[in-house]
């Protein structure tokens, strides 16, 4: 038996133990999925087709795992107008093995897992605390320089080029250490404007990044 069900706004043909990956969902791995918006039910007795559901029919799935996309390069340049801008995305998917095709409104031999307590769902929406994150050896990564607003890829690779790997060795410099640097590295005044060294001392406090690109990338837990 197969169907073909509807979710994140794209189509999926299933059938038993078939593992399949789409748009996330609000459930974590372990738990079970139910999909009610089955399209097309076919088997040995033949096939039924939805209006635009086919009604009683469902899809029940296990989620294996939550994971993000390739990530997705968008550059725009104008022309002659000197603006430019690039942006990166990765989407955030959910890895889902189907475990049954139920029709005639049959329920899943498998309960749908508990609902958390509000207690629980609050604090996860609560966004971690950079000091609260995992990092190897169970002390703070220090070394993740682009969640410092204003250090890009490129920027990163020159300061790793001469060996600034850390948020400790920005936050010691001095009004000095930020004119040589600006020479040596043609920041164009990028460090002190950008308050580089403020920043590297709010990290280092546990204080989330400033820009909200950053706080996802913090969030995450990887470096984009």
């Amino acid at each position: 038996m197969y169907a073909v069900i509807k979710t994140g706004g794209k189509q999926y043909k299933v059938a038993a133990e078939d593992t399949i990956t789409i748009e996330i969902l609000k459930a974590s791995a372990g738990d079970t999925v139910v999909f009610s918006d089955v399209l097309m039910v076919g088997g040995d007795a033949g096939i039924t087709l939805g209006a635009p559901f086919v009604a009683g029919a469902s899809v029940a799935g296990e989620v294996v795992e939550q994971k993000r996309g390739p990530k997705v390069i968008s550059f725009k340049k104008r022309r002659r107008q000197n603006s430019k801008r690039k942006r990166g995305h990765r989407q955030d998917l959910m890895v889902v093995r189907i475990a049954e095709i139920l029709t005639d409104g049959a329920k899943p031999s498998k309960a749908v897992s508990a609902k958390k307590p509000a207690a629980e769902k609050a604090a996860a929406a609560k966004p971690a605390k950079l000091a609260d994150l995992p990092a190897e050896g169970g002390k703070l990564d220090t070394s993740n320089l682009s969640l410092i607003s204003g250090v890009g890829p490129t920027i990163e690779k020159k300061l790793r080029a001469a060996g600034i790997t850390s948020w400790e060795q920005i936050a010691s410099w001095s009004e000095a250490d930020l004119e040589a640097k600006d020479k040596e590295l043609a920041l164009r005044g990028r460090a002190k404007r950008e308050e580089w060294v403020e920043q590297a001392k709010e990290l280092l406090a546990g204080k989330p990044p400033r820009a909200k690109a950053d706080q996802a990338e913090q969030k995450s837990g990887e470096d984009w």
